[in-house]
């Protein structure tokens, strides 16, 4: 299946190819595709933290299947198990008995990830979730609304990720324009800090 950026440039290349010149071939346009809507940045394009740093030099404490859900069709409606709004590409659904709920995760694949408006991810999600199909070993990561939220983070669905436990959280997992103040953020290493 052709992405979006591959359709157009062929459909482009069809319709303009006398005046842009030859052509573009097929490897050509997926190549310019994935060039194009390039998904992933690095933990080089952070400023991590060194508690983040710490984190992705650390064996993990879990290892876990990851699948994706979202808002809509089928997806996530109301509110998570915690009685929240469930926060795109930061709640987590789990199975309790083995990651508890109100974890704080530090989950090192998704470092760097390239947000839809152009961030990158810093590595952090909220256990605040379950799910009648999250059973042992398995997480669902909540990516949004509709299923078009979940291209982002699309690589890593049925893949095992490596997952560390970043303390707790009280209250709902933050927004991404909620910036924590700077007392929760010393709560939140102290608990990380006591949990090791």
């Amino acid at each position: 299946m052709l992405g979006t950026a591959a359709a157009l440039a062929m459909v482009w290349s069809l319709a303009f190819g006398g005046m842009a010149g030859e052509p573009v071939s097929y490897q050509a346009a997926v190549a310019a595709d994935a060039a194009g809507v390039e998904a992933n940045g690095s933990a080089e394009d952070l400023d991590l933290t060194d508690e983040q740093q710490a984190f992705l030099a650390a064996e993990p404490d879990w290892r876990a299947r990851a699948t994706l859900y979202h808002a809509g069709g089928g997806g996530a409606t109301g509110a998570d198990s915690l009685g929240c709004r469930p926060v795109a590409m930061r709640t987590v659904a789990t199975d309790p008995r083995v990651i508890p709920r109100r974890t704080r995760l530090f989950i090192r694949e998704t470092v760097g990830m390239r947000m839809p408006d152009g961030t990158l991810h810093d590595g952090y999600w909220y256990a605040s979730d379950t799910g009648g199909a999250v059973k042992g070993t398995k997480v669902d990561l909540f990516t949004g609304d509709g299923r078009g939220s979940m291209r982002p983070a699309m690589r890593w669905n049925t893949r095992t990720l490596t997952i560390q436990n970043a303390g707790r959280f009280e209250g709902c997992p933050p927004s991404w324009d909620a910036k924590p103040s700077e007392q929760t953020l010393l709560a939140q290493a102290a608990t990380a800090t006591g949990a090791h």
